[in-house]
């Protein structure tokens, strides 16, 4: 009798990042469906439903960044191929940065831990939506900025995604396919 050491195949992570307002959700939500899969969802905007976010502190930040991580190992097995996900700590590091000129030793630590195979950034090129958590309108061009400075940093494999409504979905379809057939090729 042969026995064969079966590998089950890594489920790949797709990262949304990108400024408050750029259609990360909606994205992951249409990603999720055209691909068959999960998405995770952004744990802030859960934690800032019961919490002030105009008071915030950094022990904040970790405790979403925490239940972030969570979330995704939670999704990661049950996800067909692809994980999208609706944010990383990337995205805290970022807010941390932007309000308290610094980041946890928690953030910092995790991060390296937490990879992805590929990123989306969203361009701020969709309208401005005002809901009671988005308070970065004026430093959208800035965010953007850093997503890309950071994963520049990092060497990380990422795409700018551009386009309005339809446009977008299929820019986004035709960015992740490429990736996953270079992928299957390896």
């Amino acid at each position: 009798m042969l026995w064969f050491l079966h590998m089950e195949k890594k489920n790949k992570k797709i990262a949304l990042l990108g400024a408050e307002s750029t259609g990360k959700t909606t994205l992951c939500q249409q990603l999720a469906k055209h691909y068959h899969t999960l998405f995770v969802p952004e744990y802030a905007r859960d934690y800032f439903n019961i919490h002030d976010i105009n008071n915030y502190t950094i022990e904040d930040l970790d405790i979403i960044a925490k239940e972030q991580i969570e979330l995704e190992n939670q999704y990661i097995t049950k996800a067909n191929k692809v994980l999208i996900c609706d944010t990383t700590l990337l995205t805290i590091k970022i807010w941390s940065l932007h309000k308290f000129n610094t980041v946890s030793d928690f953030i910092s630590n995790s991060m390296p831990q937490m990879n992805y195979d590929f990123y989306l950034i969203l361009n701020n090129d969709v309208a401005w939506i005002e809901d009671n958590q988005r308070k970065g309108k004026t430093i959208r061009d800035h965010i953007f900025e850093m997503n890309q400075t950071e994963l520049d940093k990092i060497n990380a494999n990422y795409s700018i995604l551009k386009g309005i409504n339809q446009n977008r979905l299929d820019n986004a379809i035709a960015m992740i396919d490429l990736f996953l057939n270079s992928q299957s090729k390896n």
